[in-house]
């Protein structure tokens, strides 16, 4: 899994607390992030326009780690943004995400 999605983009910002930095550093080094990343991407192809809350509803992250996962996989050009809508969870106007052609 490692290098296969984007796990060298920086996830931790140079403001961030050490703590921050370390446990970014603790999450990539580990594999957690690639593994994520590929359970995200999974996610995005097998329910395709739906919100990072709905997504959380198929698998196995919340809804927080899939929406951090998510602008990583965007930068890779694994995923693109779709629609506002609502969400069919909480009625809020929610971001959609779909995979990328080819991928």
């Amino acid at each position: 899994m490692r290098g296969l999605m984007a796990p060298q983009t920086p996830i931790a910002r140079r403001t961030d607390p050490e703590s921050s930095k370390a446990a970014a550093e603790d999450i990539t080094e580990s594999g957690l992030r690639a593994h994520q990343q590929a359970e995200v991407l999974r996610l995005v192809r097998a329910h395709p326009k739906h919100t990072s809350l709905e997504l959380a509803q198929h698998g196995s992250l919340d809804r927080y780690a899939i929406a951090r996962r998510l602008p990583e996989l965007e930068r890779a050009g694994l995923v693109r943004r779709g629609e506002i809508r609502p969400c069919s969870v909480g009625a809020r106007p929610a971001l959609t995400w779909e995979a990328c052609d080819g991928h």
